[in-house]
């Protein structure tokens, strides 16, 4: 059996799920639920990635999601609350992984860890509500390792204005940062936090466009002119991107990849690869990578969970690209475009 491209992933929501009432055989280590555990890991090569930190609305508050409005805000104390919960998630899986995972803080030790044959995770947080209008929190979480933040998810915060879930619609639906919201992408700039554009809206972007002087950064998301997503990128952002040496990771979200925007499984894995020519072709085979959404979103049927993660590189190869162009794809690129904003 050959050995699979090694992958690192720019986003997973594996700790909402494994915090989330689960069923009792729920696990990081080897489990039949979710996207991501590490033994499917080994298998298809995923060797490391973005653990996102995305607090869920509060389920006391009787909020329900409507697809074409803003939830509301949350509350900064139960934001709080979700977040301490949810990275000392992180920490448990790697006391509990006897040396299979690792928290990484630096390109340093994501190297060190791949070298080791260990999985590795970045703490990044999906949304900024558990961060106060003072930025306390920001240097409290930063010590504990936080590497990667985005201003918001698709709800309003402090900081910012997210996208609603909307198709058939440009990104240009709100107002940008706030006053502390730039203040929040200045801190991040200082301390080397990379900012996250995933969720921003089209003003929130060109905001963080004019004031951050780091790479602008997509975890997860897709080309809006092949899926006119809300979440996706205009060709006028993706050309920012390339100006700033930035990165974009593409959705594995059937909703964000497919032109009718259908929630539907049965999306052929040609899908994901159509949205990674254009990216390559748009801003250069050195700024695409892969932002999965793993445990976060529904994935084509055809990759079906991380162990999966060969058949779209098999796409790849028909697709006409090489060992070193799926190296970049996969791995290295999240390499370069965090040692120009960690500096190490």
């Amino acid at each position: 059996m050959n050995t699979p491209i090694p992958v690192f992933d720019g986003h997973n929501d594996t700790l909402l799920r494994l915090t989330a009432d689960t069923a009792s055989d729920d696990n990081f280590f080897e489990s039949p639920h979710g996207h991501i555990d590490v033994t499917r890991a080994r298998r298809g090569g995923l060797v490391g990635g973005f653990f996102a930190v995305y607090i869920p609305s509060d389920p006391n508050a009787s909020v329900v999601m409507d697809r074409d409005n803003l939830p509301p805000s949350l509350d900064y104390h139960y934001s709080q609350d979700m977040a301490l919960k949810m990275t000392a998630k992180l920490f448990e899986l790697e006391r509990e992984s006897h040396g299979d995972f690792r928290v990484v803080r630096s390109v340093a030790d994501i190297m060190a860890a791949r070298n080791a044959g260990v999985m590795s995770g970045i703490l990044h947080f999906e949304g900024a509500e558990a961060i106060d209008e003072n930025l306390y929190a920001l240097e409290v979480f930063y010590q504990a390792g936080l590497r990667s933040i985005g201003p918001v998810w698709s709800r309003k915060t402090i900081f910012a204005e997210g996208v609603p879930f909307r198709h058939n619609h440009s990104p240009d639906t709100g107002p940008g940062l706030t006053d502390v919201g730039k203040e929040l992408i200045k801190a991040c700039n200082q301390k080397r936090i990379m900012i996250d554009l995933s969720h921003m809206n089209e003003k929130g972007f060109w905001d963080v466009a004019e004031i951050s002087t780091h790479p602008l950064v997509a975890t997860h998301s897709n080309v809006w002119n092949l899926s006119k997503s809300t979440r996706n990128l205009t060709d006028k952002q993706l050309d920012a991107i390339k100006d700033s040496d930035g990165m974009v990771g593409l959705n594995f979200a059937v909703v964000f990849l497919r032109e009718d925007g259908k929630n539907d499984a049965n999306t052929p894995v040609e899908t994901m690869v159509d949205h990674i020519d254009y990216l390559v072709k748009r801003i250069g085979i050195e700024r695409v990578g892969l932002g999965s959404d793993f445990d976060g979103a529904t994935i084509p049927a055809g990759i079906k969970d991380a162990a999966g993660l060969p058949v779209l590189v098999d796409a790849l190869r028909k697709r006409g690209y090489g060992d070193a162009e799926l190296s970049k794809l996969c791995f290295d690129n999240w390499m370069r475009v965090l040692k120009l904003t960690w500096g190490a």
